[in-house]
This record gives structure tokens, sequence and C-alpha cells, in this order.
């Protein structure tokens, strides 16, 4: 469809990107009980076919509403949804998987409210509301009779039977660096983007992507979340910024996707816009207005006066896939174990580059008509990198897809080459998208559970 809507001309240089290999209208009861098992508390924007006030009018249908209401909007999100509105735009409240009330999920797992309490984002909750597999899934696995859970071990390899085509069983490292070899009949490897594809790699799992000869499929099509900024800084209004929780916020969809007209823009692909409260630390949330010293003393009374006065919006981008983009095993670096580390090969695309500057211009005018005393913006720009904390959305290096040639699993997540080895995680994603991973992961993972269960288990061996 991408390919239809802009020509073949429009695609940037090196662009991998391709399709799935399934559809939305396959996966929708799978976000819907993902999003059931976690308690996400939101808006329907698209209830079978049918726009929804209050909600996000871009979205794809669903066959219900979210298990939990929407968040409150907090001031901030309340000036930038005026701001929107004054505008044309259609703000909505983020469905966020911190609770936004008690919340009893499929599994009779309960969870608490969010309080707001602030040190949330990279820290456990004190209220137990923030979903996560430790709160919605574990503790109903540890009472069951067939369920073992082995902490603090160190799988370093599948181990394959003499063709390489059949998974035996998994070599691990316990804590006090013990080898043991666990017989399987399957294997299923859920951890992370960089360790599914690293074990890919160290287990002789699928072709090793070589992207001058552009061949091979385990490490290809790494792509992450590109990003933009304006922060808004005012004389007498108060944000209080240590407040928060999860991904409580206020966006427009706009500018996301095929949702706007990219009639002679030199860009494809687009970003969503939001004014997010997750807490804000006090080292890294910390923001003084432009021309501020960098240290010393006026920067040290800028960062006092504004912290209370500032907040930002952001933009969460999508990122294509290129050739030149990858992971492989690191011909130098090597872990404890003397194995091979991951390598990751990355830069930002012009594509990718334009979006942002293009998208944080529309960010600029929402945030002017909130009339700020001062503003700073930020698109992505010039080369990628690695120091500063953007996000977690690594993704790619495994993906899905119709085409082995293209793909290191099929439709279910199942490994082209080893029919007993699925790769379940944001190493199945072709390419990045705007919107945040983490709901599409917990869709595949059910998806792919379901596969397991219902086809692979009555008949194994190749799904496709």
């Amino acid at each position: 469809r991408t390919l239809a809507r802009y020509g073949k001309g429009r695609i940037p240089e090196n662009c991998t990107s391709q399709d799935w290999g399934l559809t939305y209208e396959e996966l929708e009861p799978y976000y819907d009980q993902f999003e059931h098992l976690y308690g996400v508390g939101g808006k329907a924007g698209n209830l079978n076919g049918e726009i929804q006030p209050g909600g996000n009018p871009f979205e794809g249908p669903r066959s219900r509403e979210y298990p939990n209401p929407p968040a409150s909007m907090t001031y901030a999100g309340t000036m930038f949804a005026n701001a929107c509105k004054e505008l044309g735009y259609h703000p909505h409240v983020n469905p966020v998987a911190a609770q936004t009330q008690a919340y009893m999920n499929p599994y009779k797992l309960m969870l608490g409210q969010c309080i707001r309490g602030g040190f949330c984002s990279s820290h456990a909750c004190s209220m137990g509301a923030k979903a996560n597999p430790l709160t919605t899934v574990m503790p109903a696995l540890l009472k069951q009779s067939n369920f073992e859970l082995r902490p603090l071990s160190n799988v370093i390899k599948v181990n394959l039977d003499s063709d390489g085509k059949r998974a035996t069983g998994v070599t691990y490292l316990d804590a006090s660096g013990r080898e043991f070899e666990q017989p399987a009949e399957l294997v299923i490897l859920a951890a992370y983007t960089f360790n599914n594809v690293r074990l890919m790699l160290l287990s002789g799992i699928g072709e090793p992507y070589d992207p001058v000869a552009n061949r091979g499929v385990v490490g290809r099509n790494y792509s992450y979340q590109s990003a933009g900024r304006v922060t808004v800084f005012f004389e007498e209004k108060a944000f209080n910024p240590f407040m928060g929780g999860g991904a409580r916020g206020t966006s427009i969809d706009e500018f996301n996707g095929d949702n706007f007209d990219h009639s002679g823009l030199d860009f494809f692909g687009g970003a969503y816009i939001a004014v997010s409260s997750s807490g804000a630390m006090p080292i890294r949330s910390i923001h003084v207005p432009p021309g501020t010293p960098h240290w010393g003393a006026e920067w040290k009374r800028a960062a006092a006066r504004y912290y209370q006065r500032n907040f930002t919006v952001r933009l969460h981008g999508a990122c294509q896939s290129y050739r030149q983009n990858y992971l492989d095993l690191d011909p130098t670096y090597r872990d404890a174990n003397g194995l091979p580390l991951l390598r990751m090969t990355f830069d930002w695309g012009d594509n990718e580059r334009k979006a942002s500057a293009w998208i944080t211009n529309k960010a600029e005018e929402i945030a002017k008509a909130m009339n700020p005393s001062r503003m700073s913006a930020q698109p992505t720009a010039g080369h990628y990198d690695i120091v500063p904390y953007q996000s977690t959305h690594n993704i790619g290096g495994a993906v899905m897809g119709a085409d082995p040639s293209t793909s290191a699993v099929n439709k279910y997540l199942q490994s082209w080459d080893v029919s007993n080895v699925f790769a379940i995680g944001g190493s199945a994603f072709p390419q990045n998208s705007a919107n945040p991973p983490t709901g599409t992961i917990g869709t595949l993972a059910c998806w792919a559970a379901d596969s397991i269960k219902d086809l692979y288990l009555k008949r194994p061996g190749p799904l496709v």
C-alpha cells in the first residue's frame, strides 16, 4: 500500500521496509486480549467502525471499549488539548497500562490504582499499578503444576540436531556459572530484541544478514524510534512535573502515518504529537530557556525557577528500515563467557530527519498557541547518538513476513529454518511505526501463543 500510495520513486534509497505478513484484522482480537490482560485505560475512537467522541478518530476499528476508563488530563495536557482544538485537531487522552482504577484481570490478578507517584518510568510501582508480566501473568503461572521458573539463568545457545533443522534444547548457565543443557521439544525466544537476534546468530538459526550482498535475514531491518520536541516555558504557571505515572498524556494523531496529505513533501511516514506526564526525574528532567549558560550561578537560578514552569511537547515518530542498519556479532568484543557481543550499526535516514523537522514545525505552531514566554525546538537531526537516553524501542533483526528470503520468522513468529523455534518480541517488527511498540509486542505474544496451542502442538512442523 505504501508503494501504491507514494510510488517507488518516493521510497528512500536502500529502504528495506516491508509488509508484516499479517493484517490488523487478524490481530485485533489479540490487541483486545492484551489490553484486558494489562488493564489498559482509554477511550475507544473507532468502535466497530463507528467514530466515537473523545477517542482517537484515526485508530483502527476495535471490537469493544478499553477495560478501564481513560486517565484524567493534567494541567499541561489540558492546555495542549485546548491549543490543538483551536488549530482544528482532535486531541485525545493516551491509553495507559498504569491502572486508572483498581482492576482484576482475566487471570484473577489484582492491580492497584495509579496514584501518580512520580517515580514511575524505570522504577517499580509501590501500588502495583504498572502492568507488566510480573504483575499480570507470573503469579498465575507460578500456581500451575507444570510450570517451573529457574531464575538467574543465562541461556547462551539453542542446541540443534545434526541437520540444523530442529532444536533439541538450550544450553544455559546458572548464577554460579555452571553450564547445563535443558532438552526441549519447543523453544521460545522471548529475550528482547537484542538477545533474540544474538541467540539466533550464536545458534546458527537462519542465515546471518550481509549488508554488502544484501542477503540473509538474521540481523536485517534493525530500526529505532525517531523523535523531536518543543519545550515551552512560562513565568507564572506551575505544572507539578514531579507527579505523573506511566504514559499518561494527551495526543493528536493528525500527523501519524498516512493520516495527512504528503503531497509536495519529501518524506513519508510521520509522528504523533503529545504532552505526557510520567514523573520528572530531578536531574534528567531539568530544562532551562534558550540562551541560559550551560553551567554556573545563572544556570542554577534558571533551573530552580523553571523546574515547575515548563513542559515538553514531544514527537514520537516512525523510523524506516534501511539496508545499512543491522545487527551482527561483534568481531572483536566478547562477553564474560567468551561469546561475541551483539553489534548495532545504525543511523537516521534523511527521511526521518525531514519528517521530524516538518512535524516539529507543526508542534511549534501548537506550542505558540499556548502563549509561552519562551520555547525551544529540537527535531531529530544529524547522526544518531546513543549517549542520551531516548527510548527502549529497539526493533527488528528477526523480522516477520511472508517471504523467507526477507524475513527470519513467518506470520506466526515461527523460524522459517527451525520449525520448533519461535522468536517473539520487538525483533519481529519489519520497521518501526510512530506508535510505541509495547502494545503490538504483547499482542503478537498472545497471537503466537494461540498459534502454538491451536496449530503447532496439534501438528508440529512448519505452519506456513
